[in-house]
């Protein structure tokens, strides 16, 4: 089911929130609403369930205008970031109870709740509460319940904030994986950079209410539109320089700021760029390098594991002259 946002427009108190968006998703794509804390994301797919009155502009389901019917029926499954499951009910009852609501049969219900509890493989849990489940049960109890009805679009909310790492690396592939195999078109709003570009055919990034740049996870990472995009993704996140810091680049004459990825900074990449190391901070198969340059300003470095180096000690090293990204004064990429 193809999904259209044109113009939206969604206003608090006569302040704006979302104004004229545009949005268009692909039967069958996962795309995600990426974005700092008050952009607008979260409020763009409660306007799309339902929850939150579209002020100006349509929601097209298809062919089908949903924009004023109320979210019952606009046959959307959500999966919020607290799960809101029902703690009185069962496992098979929670997932169960959006069919109830519709008044299916049991033989329907029994066949459709066995269908997802298989899924989302969580088959042996039915007769369990919530509170007798771990957090990444819960979620994949929320994710069935999202799912049992058909719905023409998944909609969710921050749906791994609250599980640990090693779940949240679990539920990232799991989800995914449900999403590609019921074909379901699909939005996830999330403000973590990872779960976007590792879960997602596309990403949506917006500030201030709108979409900044709309791409695929590896062309807006390499090509971003401006220094918020190329700010916003990448962890470590990228360092900003000026031309003066690089002396032998090159860069255009329009050009304010350079912007350095960790990654494209290091000893494998020659000589001519020197700093003291100020910060090391080791992950295991890696280390992170903060180093200062002779103009107090900061670059990042990732290098493999046990190079040695310690804070205080100068480094000479090189950079990666065609992955250097390019900013004017107004921080849009040149």
């Amino acid at each position: 089911m193809q999904l259209d946002l044109i113009g939206f427009t969604k206003r608090f108190d006569g302040t704006p929130v979302v104004s004229g968006m545009d949005l268009s998703v692909a039967s069958g794509e996962m795309i995600a609403l990426l974005g700092p804390s008050g952009c607008g994301k979260s409020t763009t797919l409660f306007a799309i369930c339902g929850i939150h009155r579209i002020d100006e502009g349509r929601l097209m389901f298809g062919e089908r205008d949903v924009s004023g019917l109320p979210s019952q029926r606009r046959n959307v499954g959500v999966v919020f970031q607290n799960y809101a499951l029902y703690p009185h009910m069962s496992v098979f009852d929670n997932i169960a109870f959006p069919l109830k609501v519709q008044k299916a049969d049991k033989d329907q219900i029994r066949r459709r709740v066995g269908e997802m509890a298989e899924l989302v493989h969580i088959e042996t849990l039915l007769d369990r509460r919530p509170a007798q489940l771990s957090g990444g049960q819960q979620q994949r109890v929320a994710l069935a319940r999202a799912l049992v009805r058909n719905p023409d679009v998944l909609l969710l909310d921050e749906p791994l904030a609250n599980l640990d790492a090693k779940l949240r690396l679990e539920m990232r592939s799991e989800i995914r994986r449900i999403q590609q195999e019921t074909g379901l078109t699909a939005i996830l709003v999330t403000h973590d950079q990872v779960e976007a570009m590792s879960m997602c055919d596309r990403i949506a990034l917006m500030n201030n209410g709108r979409i900044v740049q709309i791409d695929g996870p590896t062309r807006m990472y390499r090509d971003p539109m401006d220094k918020f995009v190329a700010s916003f993704l990448g962890n470590p996140p990228i360092s900003f320089v000026t031309p003066e810091d690089l002396p032998c680049f090159g860069a255009p004459k329009a050009c304010a700021e350079i912007g350095l990825r960790p990654e494209h900074v290091g000893p494998q990449f020659g000589t001519g760029l020197t700093g003291e190391v100020r910060f090391v901070e080791t992950q295991g198969r890696e280390d992170l390098f903060d180093i200062a340059l002779p103009s107090g300003r900061m670059i990042r470095s990732v290098q493999p594991a046990g190079s040695g180096l310690r804070p205080g000690q100068t480094v000479d090293w090189g950079y990666d002259a065609a992955e250097l990204l390019c900013f004017d004064r107004q921080e849009v990429r040149l």
